[in-house]
């Protein structure tokens, strides 16, 4: 299957029940509910304990990263049921040591608001109708303008203090980072996944820019930088610092902070959100060789 069209809720439900038909080895299951009650999945192959985590589609712009996750799961799927490498490595060997798992949408309202309007805000359309002033092209937000990448805890203070300074005081289709941190059920949903299932590497997906996003504060560990040099080199993206309003409050911020393990933001893509469906392919095969060497780093 290509994974080919966007994200909204139908095809995600078409896409994990594909995933399941063809591939048993693979398990899929629920870690939460968005603020709507869309099922929040993740896609497991090995044991899911002590595994290494790729999360897409924290912003609902964003949601070409999950049909990268989604096409990059499905094919080391493939490969560890027919025994062969991918991109040269060896996929039996690599989840024998860790399992791999992904959350391909962990904001799925904000995916289907940026992806059908009003509609796909079900009960809360015209709340997010006042806030979009009808203009969806561009919202990341939940389903109550709280912007999920500034609701973890890493360094929230700090960040809230800069939406301030930036003129965002509430509920708003990006940067609102929420009444408090962790007030979101999606942010609750995956970072109860990391500490339940003791993941050990994490990956957040985001775009664009080609970049990949390192280090978060003293507890960085010193691995990381090597990690994402060899990431970067393998898809000719850079190694980089985030800067302004996104320099806390991320998943990556918090994964590092609360277990000093390597966690890494990578911008997909170049251009303006949303990138466009026709560059998927470009962008998936680009970061194809990437991906698989996450799988042993």
């Amino acid at each position: 299957m290509e994974f080919s069209a966007p994200p909204t809720a139908e095809n995600i439900k078409k896409y994990i029940k594909t995933i399941s038909k063809e591939h048993p080895c693979s398990k899929t299951f629920f870690i939460g509910k968005s603020v709507l009650g869309r099922k929040i999945p993740v896609l497991s192959l090995g044991k899911p304990s002590g595994s290494l985590l790729f999360v897409g589609a924290t912003h609902g712009s964003e949601w070409l990263t999950a049909l990268v996750l989604f096409r990059f799961f499905d094919e080391v799927c493939s490969a560890f049921e027919h025994g062969k490498t991918l991109c040269g490595i060896n996929i039996g060997p690599a989840l024998a040591k860790r399992g791999f798992c992904v959350i391909p949408v962990l904001n799925p309202d904000g995916t289907e608001i940026n992806l059908n309007g009003k509609k796909g805000a079900l009960s809360s359309g015209n709340h997010i109708e006042r806030l979009s002033k009808g203009d969806y092209s561009h919202w990341n937000a939940n389903a109550k303008g709280v912007d999920l990448n500034h609701n973890f805890g890493a360094g929230w203070d700090l960040l809230h203090e800069e939406e301030r300074k930036n003129g965002i005081f509430g509920p708003a289709p990006k940067q609102y980072g929420g009444p408090k941190a962790f007030s979101e059920p999606e942010t609750r949903a995956v970072c109860g996944f990391c500490s339940t299932f003791d993941v050990k590497q994490l990956y957040s997906f985001h775009s664009q820019g080609e970049e990949i996003y390192w280090y978060y504060g003293t507890k960085t560990p010193i691995i990381s930088r090597d990690i994402a040099e060899e990431f970067a080199f393998a898809c000719g993206y850079k190694t980089a610092f985030p800067k302004g309003m996104a320099s806390h409050g991320g998943l990556k911020d918090w994964y590092i902070e609360k277990f000093g393990r390597p966690g890494f933001t990578v911008e997909i893509g170049l251009g303006e959100n949303p990138l466009p469906l026709s560059d998927l392919d470009e962008i998936y095969n680009k970061l194809r060789p990437a991906l698989a060497k996450a799988l042993v780093m």
